[in-house]
């Protein structure tokens, strides 16, 4: 009986991925080819909204902005051993950050100072929001994926009630919190570039996509370039082992999961400085949960995450083209294109692997 050899990374980073979108857009093409539709003029159609139309490009790095702040949430857990659900409450949770900064410094604070004040200010709610369920885990033994699941309906719950009573805007019936001082606002893409004569169409995309630019450098550095780095992927590979080298595992802990949740809480950067100006009821939208999916089809790498972030992006905003072109084709359609991907890259990511290390080896040999 042969043994598989397991796949160079460069393999695992790039080809297997590849294959598995691949076969989830091959089962969603028979869907649609099944509905009475021609799969590639669904392509082209979701293609062309995401990347050609006029805003399209824009849409789709709003999007991507927050599938990377959830993305890196998702990973630097993933790094330590841990699995956090909770970047939706996180995430949420964050923007109360961006409240209190700009509710406190914006009338003598300049407008670049208050825009940084209220990034820190959503890391910062995020990564406390983030410290509960960390704690409970490396002190009480708690499951880090029961409490950062029960977090995230405790964090709806908190929103829902401040939102709809003590932040609610003033004359409003909507649950939402009152406008933001246009100092705390993020600027806009198409305001920046036409700083420099570029013209660009009108979207959501602001300067937080460099921010999670930045943050994915960050990530990098972090992980693989620090002490704490390498203290995270010990523990994530053997916490005895940690122990026995000296590690504080339980200080580990916390700290890794303080970081992921100041990842998660950086979306309410791209949503609530730089698209809404104010916060909105459920405003988080699923990303959290979205951003499992590209953690693991990014493998937890900055370089992965970042393509992984651009195709949910696209998924989006091209989804909504294909809502608009087709009657057959409905919201749903991008819902199932996303459950294929998620489930050929998280549950079924290794199923190709035997295969294409066969391959790879008789092709070496």
């Amino acid at each position: 009986m042969s043994v598989v050899k397991p796949l160079p990374r460069w393999a695992d980073l790039i080809f297997l991925p590849l294959i598995n979108l691949c076969v989830a857009f091959f089962i969603c093409g028979i869907v649609v080819w099944m509905i009475g539709e021609n799969p590639f003029t669904a392509l082209a159609v979701m293609i062309k909204g995401a990347f050609v139309y006029p805003g399209g490009l824009g849409y789709t790095l709003y999007y991507t902005t927050n599938f990377i702040f959830t993305g890196l949430a998702v990973a630097t857990a993933f790094h330590a051993g841990l699995f956090n659900i909770g970047g939706e409450g996180q995430a949420y949770v964050g923007s109360l950050g961006i409240l209190a900064a700009s509710s406190m410094f914006a009338p003598f604070m300049p407008a670049l100072l208050l825009v940084l004040l209220c990034i820190v200010g959503s890391a910062l709610l995020g990564a406390l929001w983030a410290m509960i369920p960390a704690y409970l885990q490396a002190k009480r033994g708690s499951h880090i994926v029961i409490t950062t699941i029960m977090f995230n309906f405790l964090a709806f719950s908190l929103m829902g009630w401040l939102l709809a009573g003590p932040l609610i805007q003033p004359n409003q019936q909507s649950p939402q919190s009152s406008p933001l001082p246009e100092g705390a606002h993020m600027p806009k893409a198409q305001a920046v570039l036409d700083w420099f004569g570029v013209g660009i169409a009108d979207s959501l995309l602001n300067m937080s996509f460099i921010l999670a630019l930045v943050a994915l450098a960050v990530f990098w550095v972090l992980i693989w370039k620090t002490r704490l780095g390498f203290e995270i992927r010990t523990v994530g590979k053997n916490q005895d082992a940690a122990l026995y080298a000296g590690i504080n595992v339980s200080k580990i802990i916390i700290i890794t999961m303080m970081v992921s949740g100041g990842f998660a809480g950086l979306l309410a950067v791209n949503e609530v400085m730089g698209a809404q100006h104010r916060v909105v009821l459920n405003y988080t939208a699923g990303y959290g949960f979205t951003g499992i999916a590209v953690a693991l089809m990014g493998r937890n790498h900055p370089v992965g995450i970042f393509f992984a972030s651009l195709l949910f992006g696209a998924l989006f905003q091209g989804g909504t083209e294909l809502d608009f072109e087709f009657t057959s084709i409905t919201r749903d359609m991008v819902l199932l294109i996303q459950g294929m991907i998620i489930l050929f890259s998280g549950a079924l990511a290794y199923m190709f692997s035997p295969t294409l290390s066969r391959i790879l080896s008789r092709g070496g040999s």
